[in-house]
């Protein structure tokens, strides 16, 4: 493949998907041979890149204010400095700024946006789609791209996201993390855990995981619920707290705020689900728990339906049905039901496919 220089624009490098997605695939390029910059307002991720080789320029491209739109004059100078093959936008705000910045090059490079999500406020998201090339993670963000945007299909490649199979794995637990474990969530001992690893919110479907938990008239189970809460959330969460009380389930959900270990925690779950109630543009925990030897559980819709339809369609249920996801629950979580068929959702899949698509691109193959 030719050498490339590519230059991926996103908001901030703190941690979350589209951040760490950004950090790997930074390293990957310059693995390969190819130079790789990185324009955000910087964060965790500044250094990694910088040490696996990338370079970083930060421009405070994060805020969503008119006075980003200033900013375009510098970006357009980073370009005309740079000389890029490729920029990709990974994110609205940047988007925008890239959008006023591109429009005053005479030399113009190949322009790719990755769909991340099913935005809402489409006037605001359109200008993803004023590029050479979309990308979208699933089948749900590219069904969403060409019915909202009205794009034609070749403009759009399919890639979905991956997981690092070097941090998502299967090798055993060490025991001094158990130990501590079971100290700490003592009611987890000797039980079958079921885990929905999520933030705090409502589409997020946590209400019908504790309902789930309450139908399982069985003490053999055991509900996590790990993720944060955000200030804003406060409230909601104080709900899901009284409801757990209500239903006298706190010897049986436990809630653990944010943790830094959710790969220790998928590999002590026999089921983890995504339960939430709009359609997830892809799915991450769910393949990162499949990774992790985690048998898997959730709404036949979006990007889950797509991961589990390919890897274990036994944990799928209609949206909302709390009844069918018990007989799921009471079905798969036995020992010897059959697990989900290995992980093909990687992040060594997904940078190569993405490397493959600049090559084409550039060589106008597509």
């Amino acid at each position: 493949m030719n050498k490339l220089k590519v230059i991926q624009l996103l908001p901030e490098l703190n941690i979350g998907g589209v951040e760490r997605g950004t950090k790997d695939f930074s390293k990957v390029l310059v693995e390969n041979g190819h130079e790789s910059i990185v324009i955000s307002n910087g964060g965790l991720y500044e250094k990694d890149i910088i040490e696996h080789g990338g370079k970083h320029i930060k421009l405070p491209i994060h805020k969503k204010s008119f006075f980003s739109f200033l900013l375009s004059k510098k970006l357009r100078k980073i370009y005309q400095q740079e000389n890029p093959d490729i920029i990709h936008v990974r994110s609205r705000m940047p988007a925008w700024i890239n959008y006023f910045a591109f429009k005053g090059l005479t030399k113009k490079p190949l322009l790719i946006s990755t769909f991340h999500g099913l935005y809402s406020t489409p006037i605001y998201s359109k200008v993803m789609s004023k590029v050479d090339h979309m990308i979208a993670i699933s089948d749900t963000v590219m069904d969403y791209i060409t019915t909202t945007y009205n794009v034609p299909e070749n403009k759009i490649t399919k890639i979905p996201r991956g997981c690092d199979l070097k941090i998502f794995n299967k090798e055993n637990l060490i025991q001094s993390w158990l130990d501590s474990w079971y100290a700490e969530y003592p009611k987890t001992k000797n039980k079958i855990i079921l885990t929905i690893p999520t933030r705090i919110s409502k589409w997020k479907g946590v209400d019908s995981f504790i309902e789930l938990i309450s139908l399982l008239n069985d003490d053999n189970y055991h509900g996590l619920i790990v993720g944060p809460t955000a200030k804003s959330k406060q409230k909601y969460f104080k709900q899901l707290q009284d409801k757990v009380s209500k239903l006298n389930l706190s010897d049986k959900v436990t809630f653990t705020g944010s943790r830094s270990d959710i790969v220790n925690i998928y590999k002590i779950s026999d089921i983890v689900f995504n339960l939430s109630i709009k359609p997830e543009p892809f799915g991450r925990t769910t393949i990162e728990a499949i990774s992790c030897g985690a048998k898997v559980a959730g709404w036949n819709h979006g990007g889950t339906k797509e991961i589990l339809e390919q890897l274990y369609p036994e944990g799928l249920a209609d949206l909302n049905n709390v009844d069918r996801l018990k007989e799921i629950v009471l079905k798969i979580s036995k020992k010897n039901y059959r697990f989900p068929d290995e992980n093909i959702f990687t992040a060594e899949r997904m940078t190569e496919k993405t490397l493959n698509l600049y090559h084409q691109l550039v060589n106008k193959e597509l």
